[in-house]
Formats: C-alpha cells, sequence, structure tokens
C-alpha cells in the first residue's frame, strides 16, 4: 500500500461556487490523483456552501448546503473561500482560523481591511493563511513578494493589476473611441461587470494595492491609506494627447518605499490613470492582461505578467495555495506568518512626488506663458516642457512637470485655473515612467 493509502485525507470545504469555484471543483476532481501525489495526501471535497443549492444541478448533490457557519464547524481541514464581500465572510473565516482549519482565500476587499486580523487568528491557532489568487489571478506575484524575496529589500512595486480598466484604456488607444462607448464594448464583450463601479472607480485596484504595499514594505496598509481615482475621467483627446508624446494612458497601482530629507521612512500607495512612455515596459500591456513591474536593492528589476482574472487562471492560483496548505497539514509544518514588523507610517498623497501633464485652453495674446509659468514658480515647481498650438483666437498650451509634491501641483493647477488668461483647464493626467 502506498504511503497515500495510509495518510487520511484533507477536507476540504468550498464557500461559493461561482466561476472561480465551478473551476475549483473540475481541477480537484480530474487533477484528483496528480494532486494527492504532490501532497501527499487524497485532498476530498467535503462540502459546498453556496446561496441556493437548488441553482448548482451540475454539482454533487451530496456535497451542497446552504450553511456555510455549519460546513466551517464540521470536521473539515481547510476553507477555501470564493464568495467575496466583507460580512459574514469575515466572521466565517476568523471561525474557521480561531478553530484550527487553515484558509485560502481570494477575497482582495476582505484582506486590504482584514488581513491583519486574521493573520492573528491564524498565528494564534498556528493555521495558515493563503491568498495569492486575491491580487492578479494566475501571475504567482504574492507568494515571491513574501517568500522569494523576503531577503531582499523592495522599493516599489508598480502595475497593471485589473483586467476591465486595462481593456477599456486599451480599447480607447487602438480605436480612438471615448470613455463611455469603450466601456459599453467592455460589457458587452463580458469584460465588464453589470456594475463596473468597483473597477472603473478604482476600487478593485486599491484593495490590491494595498495588498502588495503591505507585503513588500512588511507594514498593515488598508484600502483606506491607498489614494485613489479611476478612468472616467480619461477622455479620448487624453488619449490622443499621450500618443502626441510617445506616450500611452493606464491605471497603475503604485507602492513605493519613501525617504525623506531627513532620512526617515514611510510608505506611499496610489492608484490613478498615468500617461507612461510607449517604451515602458508596461505600455505594451493590453487587453484584460495583468503585469507588475518590482523594483528591489539585490534582486533588481522584476517583471510578473499574465491572466489577472478568470475562472481557469485564478483558480490555478486558488489550488496552488491549497497544494501548500495541504502539504503542511500532511506533514506537520506552517506557511509563512505575516511580516508586519517594519510598521512604516502611510505618507499622505500631497507628499508624494509626482509629475503632471496639464492641458490649458488659453487666450491667444502675448504674455499668457509667462503667466501660467509664473504660478507654476509660486508653487515651487519646475516646468519640463511646454508645447504651444495656436488656434483663432484661442491657443493649446500643454506643460509637463518635473517632479514635485503632488500638494503643490494640485496648487498650482487650480491657481492657472483662476487666471483670466486661462479658458480652460482642459485635463491634468500624471506622468510615470521617466528619468
Amino acid at each position: 500500500m502506498s504511503d497515500q493509502g495510509r495518510v487520511p485525507p484533507i477536507k476540504v470545504a468550498l464557500l461559493g461556487c461561482g466561476t472561480v469555484g465551478g473551476e475549483v471543483v473540475r481541477l480537484l476532481t480530474e487533477q484528483a490523483d496528480e494532486l494527492a501525489a504532490r501532497v501527499g495526501a487524497p485532498i476530498e471535497l467535503a462540502g459546498i456552501a453556496v446561496r441556493r443549492p437548488d441553482k448548482h444541478p451540475e454539482l454533487p448533490q451530496e456535497l451542497l448546503t446552504a450553511d456555510a457557519a455549519e460546513l466551517i464547524d464540521s470536521d473539515i481541514d481547510v476553507v477555501v473561500e470564493l464568495i467575496g464581500g466583507i460580512e459574514p465572510v469575515r466572521s466565517w473565516l476568523l471561525s474557521a482560523l480561531q478553530k484550527g482549519k487553515s484558509v485560502v482565500t481570494a477575497n482582495k476587499a476582505l484582506l486590504a481591511e482584514y488581513s491583519g486580523e486574521l493573520a492573528e487568528a491564524a498565528d494564534a491557532s498556528g493555521a495558515d493563511l493563503y491568498f495569492e489568487a486575491a491580487v492578479a489571478g494566475a501571475i504567482p506575484l504574492l507568494r515571491p513578494l513574501r517568500e522569494s524575496m523576503a531577503g531582499d529589500r523592495i522599493t516599489r512595486v508598480m502595475g497593471i493589476v485589473n483586467g476591465t480598466t486595462n481593456y477599456i484604456l486599451s480599447a480607447m488607444d487602438s480605436t480612438g473611441a471615448g470613455y463611455a462607448e469603450t466601456l459599453d464594448e467592455a460589457s458587452r464583450l463580458g469584460y465588464a461587470e453589470a456594475d463596473p463601479t468597483a473597477d472603473v472607480d478604482g476600487y478593485d485596484a486599491a484593495s490590491k494595492a494595498a495588498i502588495l504595499a503591505s507585503l513588500a514594505f512588511h507594514t498593515r496598509v488598508t484600502a483606506a491609506d491607498v489614494y485613489r481615482e479611476g478612468i472616467g475621467g480619461v477622455s479620448a483627446s487624453d488619449i490622443v494627447a499621450a500618443r502626441v508624446l510617445g506616450r500611452t494612458v493606464k491605471l497603475l497601482s503604485i507602492c513605493e518605499r519613501v525617504i525623506d530629507e531627513n532620512g526617515a521612512e514611510s510608505v506611499s500607495a496610489r492608484v490613478h490613470p498615468v500617461m507612461i512612455p510607449r517604451s515602458h515596459q508596461l505600455a505594451g500591456v493590453n487587453g484584460a492582461f495583468n503585469a507588475v513591474y518590482v523594483e528591489a536593492d539585490a534582486a533588481g528589476e522584476l517583471m510578473f505578467y499574465g491572466q489577472g482574472a478568470g475562472g481557469a487562471p485564478t483558480a490555478s492560483a486558488v489550488l496552488g495555495d491549497l497544494v501548500a496548505v495541504a502539504r503542511n497539514r500532511v506533514v506537520g509544518g506552517r506557511g509563512p506568518r505575516e511580516s508586519a514588523h517594519a510598521a512604516l507610517p502611510v505618507s499622505p498623497m500631497g507628499r508624494t512626488l509626482t509629475r503632471y501633464h496639464v492641458s490649458l485652453d488659453v487666450a491667444d495674446r502675448a504674455g499668457v506663458l509667462a503667466q501660467v509659468a509664473q504660478a507654476f514658480a509660486a508653487h515651487d515647481v519646475s516646468i519640463a516642457a511646454v508645447r504651444q498650438r495656436d488656434r483663432h483666437s484661442t491657443a493649446s498650451l500643454v506643460i509637463v512637470t518635473h517632479l514635485a509634491p503632488d500638494a503643490a501641483l494640485r496648487a498650482t493647477v487650480e491657481e492657472i485655473g483662476r487666471l483670466d488668461v486661462v479658458r480652460e483647464v482642459v485635463s491634468v493626467m500624471r506622468v510615470e515612467g521617466e528619468d
């Protein structure tokens, strides 16, 4: 008899069975023997909690239940959570961890708010908490950050972590269409949810940025700490302006280790549209793909790229976590614990050094540029480039700045908007990826 025949199975409770959950069930069934060989014991799906069991005829009926709490209290070893949201999921997972049952979750919103609380419960009971699928789908990203790079000092994590917004911006760039019509097309093709707010307003990316910053900088960062702007204000003219300057527009999550003039360290975490050079590694990431760019002292520059969402890709990440957790159960080991020892403060957006691309409609007369430049100088913001185009009685003026505190740049734009010679501040966008 093989060793697996003598080792009791690892019993798994699955909470939620939508697109990703269905793929998890399929893979557990089709790859049962291979997964057992990797783990050293069979993985047994002991129950599936769904809101309405009668709506899932495709699943083994004997495994279905509407009572998630009862399933968690039963004789199981691991809870795999794919429901999403905060409550009652938070209470269920805390209960599981407190009972010593390990947890695998893809719940980015929950982790962005309560990862510390969940980690403490896991530490107290000796259970594992794994969440690779919470950020960037199938891309192996979180485990390298918290394990492979545990001996390095990460300085920056910047990337495209929301496929819906990347699809929309990529389509606007390639077709010249406006935001509203491109969003409608994304919804029709299934790239955007019926209610796309979480994606297009940046909430999804902000939750992921909080998780990335927490892991990269050994500091608890919540979604509330992340500065957030969505893509609703990006126009077709912004896309054209970026193209003229050899750039493209992306919604980026940017997490940085910041050192001020006194040598004090802090963390900056933000999500907003940016113009980046078309030569940048992230500029060529199109469609619904994700990519994350990591900079570290010893490792240098690393790039993680792949499918950021979807049933099968996300299920791949879930199964990877499940195999790791199950192995730990078999051999009596434990996975990595939370690392929040640095406890760095989070720097407000106003202190973050950024660059602006400012497009103005101004009166076509002498002295306009001097007045605009004076407003920049008054806030100690240096101008890197100016482009002007005359148009009848008005002129188009585009200004790109050097790095400056974001608060100073905002104040400059507000002052410019009050100048008599400025008819309209057409658009303001941050610029990244340039020296």
